[in-house]
């Protein structure tokens, strides 16, 4: 079958840069996370889930926001209501370039 090895027949690996978890990576490098889930699991080993739960939940919080990035997308969100804000009361006009007007080429 032609298609088993697809990403290697045309020479790319979306798997390096999908996979954040601490398995075992490819090529051998550490998942983008595998510092806060292996703080968070330093912190829990030996305390018992209860216990763990209490004592290390801010390493669980950590853990999770590199995870799933909820509070970077509120503080985005937050951000760019106040832009929008500030443009409509015509405080900020923000350059062309972020309007989607390109320069133009010589």
């Amino acid at each position: 079958m032609p298609f088993w090895n697809l990403q290697k027949q045309l020479g790319i690996d979306v798997d390096s840069w999908l996979v954040r978890q601490s398995m075992p990576q490819p090529y051998g490098q550490a998942g983008v996370c595998h510092a806060f889930e292996r703080e968070w699991v330093e912190c829990g080993h030996g305390l018992g889930q209860t216990r763990a739960r209490r004592e290390c939940r801010l390493e669980y919080e950590d853990f999770m926001e590199c995870m799933n990035r909820v509070k970077m997308t509120q503080r985005l969100r937050a951000i760019l209501e106040q832009r929008d804000k500030m443009i409509k009361q015509g405080k900020y006009t923000p350059p062309d370039y972020h309007m989607g007007k390109e320069e133009p080429r010589p």
